[in-house]
């Protein structure tokens, strides 16, 4: 397969894309080898994502997959440059880039916290967060009275069942800045790189201080 041909602007973020990575490797929020992180340029719509089972403290833009997202939902992956292969949960990175306005990258990590309350909630079907002043941190949000629905979905390994789900549940919480899998983890996106970093901070921020307050 050819190496992915970078210019200065998707190159560049890519190099945000891979520090993102290694922060989230820092606050051991991608344990061993899990989690996803992909971006799409605005300009190309050329998307890129991590190739699977790489440490994310360590990945370079050598280590991104440009790749081709067709079919139902984007279920149907072709890698078009770079060197591995992509996650099996690609399929949900194309529903949120089709689903979701404006998206221009998506973050999935594995936190302690994340993981704890999307079990706590998943009979619920959502995890409430409302009346903090960090939710003003997502996008279109701009009081702290704000009621933040971040759905759940049943872990599966079945990833084009799961992706109908993920796109049923982008369809009833049509304001969410993410998505939950149970035990599993998070998913949440922006309209770049930096932006989808702020929601990562103030989500996982927001799962730590309520599940700390209903004493997980």
């Amino acid at each position: 397969m050819a190496a992915v041909e970078w210019t200065g602007r998707i190159r560049a973020q890519a190099e945000a894309l891979c520090e993102l990575a290694h922060a989230c490797a820092r606050r051991g929020w991608v344990p061993a080898t899990a989690g996803n992180f992909s971006f799409r340029d605005a300009e190309s719509g050329r998307i890129f994502i991590t190739a699977s089972g790489l440490d994310k403290s360590a990945i370079t833009p050598d280590d991104l997959l440009e790749i081709c997202l067709t079919g139902a939902a984007g279920a149907d992956c072709r890698v078009l440059a770079g060197a591995g292969k992509p996650s099996a949960e690609t399929a949900l990175h194309g529903v949120i880039y089709r689903d979701a306005a404006a998206t221009g990258a998506i973050v999935h990590v594995h936190s302690i916290w994340n993981t704890l309350l999307s079990d706590r909630f998943a009979a619920e079907g959502a995890v409430p967060l409302e009346g903090y002043e960090l939710l003003k941190a997502l996008s279109g949000v701009d009081t702290h009275e704000h009621r933040e629905l971040v759905p759940v979905l049943e872990n599966s390994q079945e990833y084009v069942g799961l992706a109908q789900e993920l796109e049923a549940a982008l369809a009833s919480y049509s304001g969410a800045h993410g998505v939950l899998l149970r035990r599993h983890g998070l998913y949440t996106w922006g309209e770049s790189v930096a932006g989808a970093w702020r929601h990562l901070e103030a989500l996982e921020f927001l799962f730590e201080v309520e599940a700390r307050r209903l004493g997980i």
